[in-house]
């Protein structure tokens, strides 16, 4: 009988779920070594609760599928702190991503098992245990990775650390970027060398998925430092502020430009591994409305399965009417039409955007998969009791007169993109899709993405990875032609942009891809930051339909009232940020530099100091304050 991991969010049996600092206090006791460490079922036993720090979708309202809301793909009820001036403030070590409980859980359980290893005094299949060994290391690099991307330099902490004062500030040093993101291209190497081909139960870990985060991480920190480079954000420059702590600090590879190539190469490599090795699926659609079955599907590399009866989400549930994360204009614009031209190209075929019914006509097929559009619809469903209802003709109207923030459609691009069609699926805390985490056409775009900016062309196996992510969509395979038609004065997309200048159609191109093929699935923001495109997001307004021209007629007056919806008088399309004067970002989004990097809680400082904040190794993230709680100083030169 074929067995599944099923990934709960529960309470952890050796402490994952505390918000303590790695310094807040003693080693946990993690339970009897006499009764764990003596087989290779017993480690799987003790990392099974290491793999709820995966992404999930959730019971409550939230989840991978809204994890675009702090990017310019989707929108939600409320602006986000994150993209203007003075409500982004400090908070405490439990509301902070400054945590470290996790990677203490994952140390010792390394160090244990290497312990273990070496002295011969684990019995069963030696395969396993150094697969579940692996497991491990991917984990730990997982969450390095999430304290680089939210914190850049972080310390690097490779075993329990003992409640000593002088160790603890020793320990408490940061690391410098690189440095860090180097640590976790090491772990990810051990896990693909430990790590089975083929995972052991569905739903485990296995060498494609260590390789496929070694390529999101290196491509990360590639770009990060070519875009950041000679700013404060990034190491060997009189403007970081880790000089502090590392004086003459010299990249391993000798020059930042080096560091940078260094990693861009080690994405290609990662990613061509795994790109090589597997194939993208026909059913695009289907990968984020499946349940198990995914032991078939040769692109799903990682997901997070669910079972009825054991842990459930409600995430069909709530995208199915408004679910309060909308996709943007600038997104459903972003994708070409099928014949590989973008919309406002002579000759597209575009039929304009009246309503989102047209807007889909003759797009990419991914559009008309991600976004459910307004207008008349033919529709199959399988109802609860597995009827089929054949070519259902309706009206969809959006849900934008409501104000629920978990019904609501913000913008009018509803979310259709990880909604089951089974109707059995579509009531709340009834849901069992699985959560895709890693695929292999992520590895596709990293490798595009990585060559390009590497060598400046498109060369190595560009043309063939690029050709099978368009056929797939049902686009129109020769992408010279679209990036010969591309104008970056008509695209309305911040990726348009790095370090304040636009870059070539070749990049945008790339870039458009990757939005295209990922969208909603929690990876914008990363690559808003790390291409330094955030700099251009000034007075920047996240629009919806076309509300004012046509479909405003759908709607009540109640439901067309200003307390609901923006008014004509600023514009025919919706703009969810003015509905309410009032609000902070009423004016539209202005990024702050400071924004790009968290501020480390002012409780690291005393604790790390015995108390007094000076005598901290610590350093604070740029413009951040260090002495108390508090919002950036936003004129700070981050530059």
């Amino acid at each position: 009988m074929k067995k599944y991991i099923y990934i709960l969010s529960t309470i952890c049996l050796m402490g994952m779920t505390s918000c303590d600092s790695f310094l807040e206090r003693e080693p946990l006791d993690f339970g009897n070594e006499e009764t764990y460490f003596k087989t290779a079922d017993d480690l799987k036993i003790f990392v099974n609760d290491i793999y709820s720090i995966l992404p999930k979708n959730v019971q409550l309202w939230g989840g991978l599928y809204s994890e675009d809301i702090t990017s310019d793909n989707q929108c939600a009820v409320g602006a986000q702190s994150l993209f203007y001036k003075g409500d982004k403030k400090t908070v405490a070590v439990g509301n902070s991503q400054w945590n470290f409980s996790n990677l203490r859980t994952i140390n010792y359980y390394i160090n244990k098992t290497e312990s273990k290893i070496a002295d011969g005094t684990i019995n069963g299949d030696d395969a396993m245990v150094k697969h579940y060994l692996g497991e491990g290391y991917f984990f730990r690099a997982w969450d390095y990775f999430r304290l680089l991307r939210n914190f850049g330099d972080v310390p690097i902490v490779k075993e329990m650390v003992p409640d000593n004062q002088s160790v603890l500030t020793e320990k408490s040093k940061r690391a410098p970027r690189n440095e860090v993101a180097r640590f976790i291209l090491e772990d990810l190497d051990k896990a693909a060398g430990m790590l089975q081909q083929n995972a052991p139960e569905s739903g485990r870990i296995t060498r494609d998925a260590a390789l496929a985060l070694k390529s999101r991480v290196a491509l990360y920190e590639g770009t990060w430092e070519k875009y950041h480079a000679g700013t404060c954000f990034v190491p060997g420059n009189a403007k970081w502020l880790g000089n502090s702590t590392w004086p003459n600090y010299q990249f391993p590879s000798g020059s930042a430009e080096n560091e940078v190539n260094f990693f861009l190469e080690e994405a290609i490599k990662a990613a061509q591994i795994v790109a090589d090795s597997r194939s993208l699926d026909a059913d695009y659609a289907g990968m984020f409305t499946n349940g198990d079955a995914f032991a078939d599907n040769d692109e799903v590399i990682l997901a997070r399965y669910y079972k009825k009866g054991v842990i459930v989400h409600s995430c069909s549930a709530y995208l199915k009417g408004g679910g309060g994360c909308n996709l943007t204009r600038a997104a459903v614009n972003t994708y070409l039409m099928a014949n590989g031209l973008p919309i406002y190209a002579d000759g597209s075929g575009y039929q304009g955007d009246r309503t989102s019914w047209h807007e889909v006509q003759g797009r990419d097929n991914r559009l008309a998969q991600t976004i459910r559009p307004a207008g008349f619809i033919k529709e199959t469903r399988t109802t609860a009791e597995g009827k089929n209802v054949n070519d259902t003709i309706y009206y969809y109207k959006p849900n934008i007169g409501l104000s629920n923030a978990w019904e609501k459609a913000t913008t009018g691009y509803e979310l259709e993109k990880w909604v089951s069609k089974d109707e059995a699926q579509r009531k709340q805390d009834q849901c069992t899709t699985a959560v895709p985490l890693l695929r292999a056409a992520e590895c596709y775009l990293d490798y595009i993405e990585a060559y390009y900016e590497r060598y400046g062309n498109l060369g190595g196996n560009c043309d063939r990875y690029w050709k099978a992510l368009r056929q797939r969509a049902g686009v129109d395979g020769d992408y010279n032609k679209s990036i010969a038609a591309t104008n970056l004065e008509q695209e309305n997309d911040l990726a348009v942009w790095s370090r304040g200048k636009k870059v070539d159609n070749t990049l945008y191109s790339i870039r458009r891809e990757r939005r295209s093929e990922l969208m909603a699935e929690g990876l914008r923001l990363n690559d808003l930051k790390r291409w330094r495109t955030l700099d251009n997001m000034i007075d920047y307004q996240p629009e919806g339909i076309n509300f004012w021209e046509e479909v405003f007629n759908m709607y009540s007056a109640k439901e067309r009232d200003e307390n609901m919806v923006s008014q004509k008088s600023v514009s025919t399309y919706v703009r969810p940020l003015q509905i309410n004067a009032t609000s902070a970002a009423y004016s539209g989004y202005t990024f702050p530099k400071q924004h790009y990097l968290e501020p480390i809680p002012i409780s690291e400082f005393l604790l790390t100091g015995a108390g007094d904040a000076s005598k901290s190794p610590l350093y604070q993230n740029p413009g951040w304050p260090r002495d108390a709680d508090g919002t950036a100083d936003y004129s700070y030169n981050c530059d």
